[in-house]
């Protein structure tokens, strides 16, 4: 019975998130949807999109959907891995050198244009990202709980930029892109914002302890064992596939159950279905895989091809719990 009363308030509270968020965000249910999955996955964003699509603006609705703390990082060329993470300062009053913490340490951190600074700070964040916390001059220092990264990068610009190398790709739970609204959203947008942003109205519904407590319900979602033979043969056949040069490790097969597991719970459902696999799929493989065709191969090819692969497999049929 207890059981029972957490499961269906957590299907409340997550309902109620993304109600919340809709309220600034018009016409991205999809996108609310994913970003949801990753912040109860444990995992990081990165969006993939030019400026102006609302990028920011998700961001921040989601923080403040949460009551959590928020940063934003403007990337840039000069930028140090200190200015992210922090360095040791020396305290002339207790002669001794003291930790000053860096943007990282917060619950949610946008990290706008990752793309514009240097590889060394771009490894710095991600390796925070991955140990869940940083280590300087031997020290670890854990960063808070929940915690997620959404980064940006505008895939136009390509003068004076960095692209993310694949290995530090696949360290992105999910690839997003926002897109232009429609002319009937676009209009709806107009009409919300003609006296003010909703984003300066938005109350907080949730808490971090809901959030925490998402996070460990989601690694109890059911999920049957013919699913996960589907999950690891949609990924092994990244690796197998003659178009692509190089495919999903098995990070991407433990993420794509994950983004199942939570995409269930956010359809209302403490069991996995093979819809939720699908629908995770793409987001969760496409920054994982490198064509042959081309080093820089365009996203939408490269859904085509997981499209393909998703169709020559066979849906399996499962018993419900």
């Amino acid at each position: 019975m207890k059981e029972n009363i957490l499961k269906e308030k957590i299907f409340d509270k997550v309902k109620e998130l993304k109600e919340n968020i809709k309220k600034v965000i018009i016409g991205k249910d999809k996108v609310i949807d994913y970003v949801i999955c990753a912040l109860l996955s444990q995992g990081n964003i990165l969006i993939e999109d030019v400026p102006g699509v609302g990028k920011t603006i998700l961001a921040r609705a989601l923080a403040e959907s949460i009551n959590l703390s928020f940063k934003r990082i403007q990337f840039t060329p000069d930028m140090m891995p200190s200015d992210i993470l922090g360095t040791n300062v020396f305290n002339p009053k207790t002669l001794e050198f003291e930790f000053k913490k860096g943007p990282i340490f917060t619950n949610i951190l946008l990290a706008d244009e990752i793309n514009r600074t240097s590889p060394r700070t771009q490894a710095g964040l991600l390796e925070a990202m991955d140990e869940g916390g940083v280590t300087i001059d031997g020290v670890y220092y854990p960063l808070p709980k929940p915690f997620l990264v959404i980064a940006t990068q505008n895939p136009r610009e390509h003068f004076g930029t960095y692209p993310l190398p694949e290995s530090q790709m696949d360290r992105f739970f999910i690839s997003l892109t926002m897109g232009y609204l429609s002319q009937e959203e676009e209009i709806s947008m107009l009409e919300k914002q003609k006296i003010f942003h909703p984003l300066e109205k938005l109350e907080p519904v949730l808490d971090k302890e809901d959030v925490l407590t998402m996070q460990d319900f989601i690694k109890h979602v059911y999920i049957h064992r013919d699913i996960l033979e589907y999950i690891t043969q949609i990924v092994r056949n990244t690796r197998e596939n003659p178009q692509i040069a190089l495919g999903a490790g098995p990070r991407g097969s433990i993420s794509l159950m994950r983004a199942g597991q939570s995409m269930a719970v956010i359809r209302g459902r403490d069991y996995v279905i093979p819809d939720d696999i699908l629908e995770c799929a793409i987001p969760v493989l496409v920054h994982r895989i490198v064509l042959k065709e081309q080093v820089e191969s365009s996203r939408q090819r490269r859904e085509e091809v997981i499209r393909t692969i998703l169709e020559k497999i066979k849906i399996p049929r499962v018993k419900l719990p």
